[in-house]
């Protein structure tokens, strides 16, 4: 009969009432977390987050993204209510700035550094290491040579240890052999591109926390100061300071843009070119600004990043007065620059004045509709409307300078019929109930786009550091050279420590040509010039073989002495 170990002051029940004794199959908290630490930093688990992080970026490239594009993203919730909202509430509209993608990130960056981290230790413990023993079987090696010497050991030996080094190879001299190695640099390379990686996630993650990128329109004439209350459109990191912004100031000169006036590609860019003048540090300079070749000021890079019409007008309010004058930036619709926009006259008096414009650089008139055929000036034409309304009383609330806000205006009207008017350069239309509008003419304008990202040294240094890292990879080979003397028999034999390599014998040719050596008679299966085919190594064979060439502090126990050539003559 045997004892319940539910049975009161049975051994099994004191076991089992151990305090903090675990369960078996169950593991403890600081187990658990020590498993977390082992998957997270396996190299399968970077190579997951890698795909991961590459998956994760694919909707940044696909869809409109709030710091770049936010007129884009607003048109595209307006167009996909449902489907906008839902994108909206998980960040796919700002990507790499989301939650989830700085948690694969930062996920990465911390496997990376564990897998990085152990593999130093161990490749500087190889450094330092000796190379592995001579095996005790050499003729079951891959590559194997049978020379004959009739010299003394240790002159061979000693010729061979000269040759080995003279090919790169770290020596080892032993009692009746050398044993040689090199390729260190390889595992060198490997380590360099994945310590690369790390260098890169840093200067991405540098430049997204204290970069910023801004872009605003400057008119030919105008200027363009580096503060932020210059921008159009601002973003910048978690850990931005206004305080890095460059002092420097770019004033638009003029703009030359060019079209293919041919029948081939007919209204195609040919030249864009702004002529500014730039100063910083109280130094100016006249600076030419080309599309891919940008400004650069400090630490700021300036690029030109579109254009369009400005209209140059002059509006008059009842009273008489000047109520607005200057250009208007127009925004283009389409390939021909049809441009749309509003001038607006708030502090004009008694009524307020807004023009809804229309412009057409070249002006035709299709079935009574007027379009542009051409992105250049030849035929400027400036369609407008007209509203009116009550002064409204400042709230210092932010206006769109492209769009009407027609909340409290009234379109004028005659005959029921909205007031509409064309004017060419140097027209003036009187406004009915008072005051007028002059087109003086039209200038062009130039959207600049301001950035600086501090960490792009850094991640263009890593590239060429994994990139040369790969390199050494790939083509580097890790090989292991044996040269033992027996007698009047020398044996030359090598090992290759990556698949699919070749060359081997080749190396062991040059050795053996080195040693000044003549191949030994035919004896045994083992030899490569006996002619006779030799015995395949079995698995059991290829697991001795390995052990024997594992360095001497290599913790795995030594497999059993392997039969030697004469044990195995006479059996099957």
């Amino acid at each position: 009969m045997g004892v319940d170990p539910a049975d009161e002051g049975s051994p099994a029940a004191s076991r089992s009432a151990r305090p903090g004794k675990d369960r078996r199959g169950t593991l403890r908290g600081a187990e658990t977390l020590r498993w977390l630490w082992t998957q997270l930093t396996s190299m399968r688990t970077a190579l997951v987050l890698l795909f991961a992080l590459a998956l994760a970026a694919i909707p940044g490239s696909l869809l409109p993204q709030k710091p770049t594009s936010p007129v884009r993203v607003r048109e595209f919730i307006a167009n996909n209510p449902q489907l906008g909202a839902f994108y909206d509430a998980i960040g796919v509209f700002d990507v790499y700035a989301s939650p989830w993608f700085a948690a694969i990130y930062l996920l990465l960056f911390v496997s990376l550094v564990g897998c990085i981290v152990p593999r130093i230790g161990v490749y500087l413990r190889g450094l330092r290491a000796e190379p592995p023993r001579t095996p005790r079987n050499l003729g079951r090696l891959p590559a194997h040579l049978r020379l004959g010497s009739s010299g003394d050991s240790e002159a061979v030996l000693a010729t061979a240890e000269q040759v080995l080094r003279e090919r790169r190879f770290r020596v080892r001299r032993l009692d009746d052999s050398v044993s040689a190695e090199r390729g260190y640099l390889r595992e060198l390379g490997n380590l360099v591109f994945h310590v690369s990686l790390v260098f890169l996630l840093c200067g991405v993650a540098m430049g997204a926390l204290f970069g910023y990128k801004g872009t605003t329109a400057v008119v030919e004439g105008q200027s363009f100061s580096n503060t932020l209350t210059q921008f159009d459109d601002f973003s910048s990191g978690g850990l931005f300071n206004p305080g890095q912004l460059v002092p420097f100031t770019v004033t638009l000169d003029s703009f030359t843009a060019k079209f293919e006036t041919g029948p081939v590609q007919r209204g195609a860019a040919r030249v864009f070119l702004a002529d500014t003048t730039t100063t910083l540090d109280g130094v100016t300079t006249q600076q030419q600004l080309e599309v891919n070749h940008p400004l650069v000021l400090g630490d700021s890079v300036v690029h030109l990043v579109g254009h369009g019409y400005a209209v140059d007008v002059t509006v008059k309010d009842g009273n008489g007065d000047v109520a607005f004058s200057g250009p208007v930036i127009l925004l283009p619709q389409d390939g021909n620059f049809l441009s749309v926009g509003v001038v607006k006259a708030p502090f004009a008096r008694p009524e307020r004045l807004a023009f809804e414009a229309l412009f057409l650089p070249t002006a035709v008139d299709q079935n009574g509709v007027g379009v542009s055929v051409f992105p250049d000036a030849l035929n400027p034409q400036l369609l407008l409307n007209i509203w009116t309304g009550p002064p409204k009383e400042s709230t210092g609330q932010p206006e769109n300078v492209y769009s009407l806000d027609r909340t409290g205006l009234t379109q004028v009207t005659e005959d029921g019929k909205p007031v509409r008017f064309t004017l060419v350069p140097g027209e003036m239309f009187d406004v009915p109930g008072g005051g007028s509008i002059q087109f003086n003419g039209w200038k062009r304008w130039v959207s600049l786009q301001v950035s600086s990202t501090p960490g792009l040294w850094l991640v263009f240094g890593s590239v060429l550091a994994a990139v040369a890292g790969l390199c050494l990879s790939l083509f580097v080979r890790p090989r292991r050279v044996w040269v033992k003397v027996s007698g009047d028999v020398v044996e030359v034999a090598g090992l290759d420590r990556t698949e699919g390599r070749g060359g081997l014998d080749d190396e062991l040719q040059l050795i053996a040509d080195g040693l000044g050596l003549a191949p030994h008679e035919p004896q045994g299966a083992g030899s490569e010039v006996s002619g006779v085919a030799a015995p395949q190594p079995t698995d059991a064979d290829r697991d001795d073989d390995n052990a024997d060439t594992q360095p001497a502090d290599d913790p795995k126990p030594a497999p059993a002495e392997p039969p030697t050539s004469a044990e195995n003559e006479g059996k099957p």
